[in-house]
C-alpha cells in the first residue's frame, strides 16, 4: 500500500511534528514499506492459532493492591510553579 506524502505531512501535522522535505520523502518511502509489510502479514492463513500477548507462557507478577494514605495536597503542590483551586494551573495548549 502506498502512503502519499500529504498523508505523511497531515499525521505530522496531527502529531505536531516539524519535517523537512528529506523527511518526509524518507518517511513517506519508510511508511508504504511497512503498511506493503502489513498487507503480506494479512494475506496469512491464521485460523486456529489463538491469539497470544507474548511468545512465553508467562503471568505478570504483581503485589496486592492495599490502600495506603495519599499525599497531603498542600505538599503535592508545594513546588507547583502555579496553582489555582487547589490544583495545579498550565498554560492552554489547546488551539
Amino acid at each position: 500500500m502506498k502512503i502519499s506524502k500529504q498523508e505523511v505531512e497531515h499525521v505530522a501535522k496531527l502529531a505536531r511534528l516539524e519535517l523537512s522535505e528529506q523527511e518526509k520523502e524518507k518517511l513517506t518511502d519508510q511508511l508504504s514499506n511497512i503498511l506493503t509489510y502489513v498487507e503480506t502479514l494479512n494475506g496469512l492463513d491464521t485460523k486456529g492459532v489463538e491469539p497470544t500477548a507474548h511468545v512465553l507462557d508467562i503471568k505478570n507478577v504483581v503485589r496486592e493492591d492495599v490502600g495506603a494514605p495519599s499525599l497531603p495536597r498542600e505538599r503535592a503542590l508545594a513546588n507547583a510553579p502555579d496553582q489555582a483551586a487547589g490544583h495545579y494551573k498550565v498554560p492552554k495548549i489547546i488551539e
